[in-house]
């Protein structure tokens, strides 16, 4: 259980960085952390003690078996987060190079 409140508080770390934080690159941050959370919650929910590897045998009775679906889910997360991260990476360097700085309340007052 302890594993999932870790979870849990380091989703509000990243939510905190997104919602508090200024700076482009400590928001493009905090939805990392947020992701990797998530991750690790499917991969914790998926998880069992002294569970067995998904592979079925025709002699062997499979009593704890590991669910495979979270990790396959994972996986996909995973690369669509570092597709969502290199897409914010680079509209933060064009917002660097039309502004010239990645606080979001500098550049709101140069906007109009």
């Amino acid at each position: 259980m302890s594993e999932y409140l870790l979870c849990l508080i380091l989703f509000s770390i990243g939510l905190y960085c997104v919602v508090r934080k200024r700076n482009l690159i400590k928001i493009i941050i905090g939805i990392g952390i947020m992701e990797y959370a998530a991750n690790l919650f499917f991969v914790l929910a998926g998880y069992r003690k002294t569970g067995r590897s998904p592979i079925f045998s025709a002699d062997q009775q499979v009593l704890n078996m590991v669910d495979p679906l979270p990790q396959a889910v994972v996986l996909t997360a995973i690369v669509i987060g570092l597709a969502l991260t290199l897409l914010l990476v680079a509209v933060s360097i064009k917002i660097y190079e039309k502004y010239g700085t990645f606080d979001i309340t500098k550049i709101n007052k140069l906007k109009g």
